[in-house]
């Protein structure tokens, strides 16, 4: 069975400079392996992007995120008595993509590098029915906090 988580992030890791837009996650998880009662291990897909820029009286700067990754997760099902809870945490092996752009006249340091990065998160999702859940992790990653709808087919 699968899930996609769709997102919005606020709080990063990346940049903290001038103004950001909230980044946006998309998140898939299939579960791969049962653990009998315990739970279950599901493997999947991330993609996120954020941006910020930073203006000065004679310059301005762009930094725009593309976050790809693998991840993997172990869900606890052994709350019986709250069948809509889905508590998870996992790990996620990524590939931070940076692009930069500055015009006018800034002479300051310009190496902005992408580069493989890892993610450890923690999160939960509340099932209203057997498909459409919301969500909230928290996590080292294209934003701190991520929270939004899931589905589950």
């Amino acid at each position: 069975m699968g899930a996609v988580n769709l997102g919005i992030g606020i709080g990063t890791v990346l940049s903290g400079l001038g103004t950001g837009r909230p980044a946006v996650t998309l998140a898939y998880d299939h579960g791969m392996w049962d653990i009998e009662d315990a739970g279950v291990i599901s493997i999947g897909g991330y993609f996120g992007n954020a941006g910020y820029s930073y203006k000065d009286a004679g310059y301005s700067q762009k930094w725009n995120y593309w976050l790809v990754g693998a991840r993997g997760a172990y869900h606890h099902h052994g709350f019986k008595s709250v069948p809509q809870l889905d508590p998870y945490v996992g790990l996620m092996l990524g590939y931070n993509i940076v692009t930069y752009s500055s015009s006018g006249d800034y002479t300051g340091p310009n190496s902005y590098g992408s580069g493989i990065g890892y993610s450890i998160f923690l999160g939960s999702r509340w099932f209203f029915n057997d498909n459409f859940a919301a969500f909230a992790e928290l996590g080292y990653g294209i934003a701190v906090l991520n929270a939004g709808v899931s589905f589950k087919f």
